[in-house]
């Protein structure tokens, strides 16, 4: 009968599979919703908002222009430019990130129904409607990234490998995480499992008795090229991958590997040559301020300090202390990331499994592979951290290993089965439940945040879209804004934002100045001071404590005032005056929670006494 037909087709036929896949697609969706309730908090990490208003400019029209300046930007653009030009400018270019993902992220808040709310309109704020956009797309690229695994897993392995590796996947809670981070983790998980699956493909067509053409063979070369490329125009760190890509093509068993790798190399190049030239031409540098990275977080410039220098002094960088960096950090990843790699310990049986060799040489050369990806990128890791890691330890752009480990766990799996195959294979029960308690626990991070009662959709403080849009738009469109936090003034005032300065004041005559004065000097005039409660609620006590005993000797306070610490404390908390020649004299918000100072006249302002 007909009905019994169908009914056998997507039971035990051919749709089986598509059933499957469809229940699976409904699944993701599901938790996707369930995960977004429970644990959806806005942006809160500086890559998200800093990609988020890149590429709402983007979709402006305004070109890849930054409302996020850092002062290292303008020390780049300056020197590109002459000191008599004008470093900021209303257009300022952003040299801090590659545009793959600010590109497709600009078409995907282009195409969504919503309008960026003015929130003081708003009576009751629960979540950003953009920032749930950014996540929502994220998701889409997760659930990609789920299905490329299943395929891959598929064709190197078999079918129970496969849904286990992708339900392994899938319920890793440190992918939900980067999921809403707004982040491009996700974006290059995609691009990475594409390239698995080219070289997977590639590799049985140079053995004997292969059907392919050259032909075909030089274009997955090139293929391969371009997918990291496409990793680098995402995260410039992930052009390394390049150097393993090479290596990977130039071992296979055919005479014709050096014309692949040559293929490969020229793809890459092609894709990358372009973007490189508009950072040289804009800067002066291939890679802007992320080309800085490896001199971020040593002796000389600690954390955010480089990108907030204007005139940053490198006479002084040794390299003992960029070997210094390369040490601790690799002795920190070999220590506490590469065991729990991906969130999950089923990276252990992929250890575990590397001492068991595979009778299949596909296998082997892309576990090679995945190696050399490994060591390359844990060197390429160690060397490239800054401040952000700090900042968020595990959801940051600078933890490159979490990029593999998807293929990891799909390595770690194929171990799990092996062994099961020895102890449960007469043993079908207990196979099945070997088989779902592996998931399960797999998979037990993500249930206990889904478990857990509903959280605060909000991340204040400091990141209260509210009280920061209404601070942005007591300024003019055009004005600039020194913050501590940019990157959200930025996205969600929607006002440019310049990294506050490394001090209030320096004394006059140094060589090298990175003070408030200087900056106020590049070109548009600061038009308001903004330090968040995530500043001032870690100030330390020990500019006041200089002042007690200044204060007995009967010493005047403000020559003293050279920090931030000391202006906000000393000056406008206990004496409620500014310095001298600091230009920006109003308070329209009050001094706490957060301060901020503007320059505007309006009538409703609370003007500060100056001295």
């Amino acid at each position: 009968m007909p009905l019994q037909d169908f009914i056998h087709k997507f039971t035990e036929g051919s749709g089986s599979r598509l059933l499957k896949l469809a229940l699976v697609f409904f699944a993701m969706v599901g938790l996707g919703v369930w995960y977004d309730a429970a644990a959806f908090k806005n942006l809160s990490t500086i890559e998200g908002m800093d990609a988020a208003q890149l590429a709402r400019n983007l979709g402006e029209g305004r070109g890849f222009t930054t409302d996020f300046v850092r002062p290292f930007s303008l020390h780049l653009v300056k020197g590109r430019m002459g000191t008599n030009q004008p470093a900021l400018t209303d257009q300022h270019p952003d040299l801090a990130n590659a545009p793959l993902y600010p590109g497709l992220l600009a078409v995907w808040l282009k195409v969504m129904p919503f309008r960026y709310p003015d929130l003081a309109t708003v009576k009751e704020f629960s979540a950003y409607v953009p920032d749930l956009c950014i996540a929502i797309f994220n998701q889409v690229l997760f659930f990609v990234a789920v299905l490329l695994l299943w395929r891959l897993a598929r064709r190197l392995f078999d079918e129970p490998v496969a849904w286990v590796s992708a339900a392994s996947f899938a319920g890793a809670d440190l992918f939900w995480r980067f999921s809403v981070s707004g982040q491009s983790t996700l974006l290059l998980v995609v691009l990475v499992l594409g390239l698995f699956e080219v070289l997977a493909r590639i590799e049985p067509e140079t053995r004997e008795g292969a059907t392919r053409s050259a032909g075909w063979l030089v274009g997955m070369a090139a293929i391969a090229g371009l997918l990291v490329g496409l990793a680098g125009m995402t995260r410039y760190s992930f052009g390394w991958l390049m150097a393993p890509v090479a290596l990977y093509l130039g071992s296979l068993p055919t005479p014709k590997k050096t014309a692949l790798m040559l293929c490969a190399v020229g793809a890459f190049a092609v894709v990358m040559a372009p973007w490189i030239l508009r950072n040289v031409i804009v800067a002066g540098t291939p890679f802007g301020t992320a080309g800085y990275a490896v001199v971020q977080n040593t002796a000389l410039f600690s954390e955010h300090q480089l990108e907030r220098s204007l005139n940053p002094d490198f006479s002084l960088m040794e390299g003992s202390m960029i070997w210094h960096k390369l040490v601790t950090g690799l002795r920190e990843i070999l220590e506490k990331e590469l065991p729990r790699l991906g969130g999950s310990w089923v990276t252990a049986f992929f250890l575990v499994g590397l001492m068991v060799p595979f009778r299949n040489p596909t296998l082997g050369r892309l576990r090679s592979f995945l190696l050399g990806s490994l060591g390359t990128l844990i060197v390429v890791q160690a060397l490239g951290r800054t401040g952000l890691s700090a900042e968020s330890p595990e959801v940051n752009s600078e933890n490159l290993l979490v990029v593999l480990a998807p293929v990891v766990l799909m390595f770690g799996v194929s171990l799990f089965f092996m062994l099961l195959e020895q102890f449960g294979a007469k043993m079908p029960t207990f196979r099945l439940f070997a088989v779902g308690a592996f998931t399960v626990v797999a998979a037990a991070p993500l249930i206990f945040s889904l478990l857990m009662p509903l959280r605060n959709a909000l991340s204040f403080p400091p990141y209260y879209p509210p009280e920061i849009q209404e601070k942005a738009q007591w300024m003019e469109k055009n004005d600039v804004i020194m913050t501590d936090f940019p990157w959200a003034v930025a996205w969600y005032g929607h006002r440019q934002s310049l990294w506050l300065s490394l001090v209030h004041k320096e004394p006059a005559g140094l060589k090298f100045r990175n003070d408030f004065y200087e900056l106020n000097q590049q070109g548009k005039p600061i038009g308001a001071l903004y330090l968040s409660s995530r500043t001032l609620r870690t100030m330390e006590t020990r500019p006041l404590t200089d002042w007690v005993r200044r204060n007995a000797r009967g010493e005047d306070w403000e020559p003293y005032v050279t920090d931030w610490e000391s202006f906000a404390l000393i000056g406008v908390y206990l004496f409620r005056e500014i310095p001298t020649g600091f230009p920006l004299k109003q308070a329209p918000f009050g001094v706490l929670p957060e301060l901020f100072l503007a320059q505007t006249e309006r009538s409703d302002g609370k003007p500060i006494k100056a001295r």
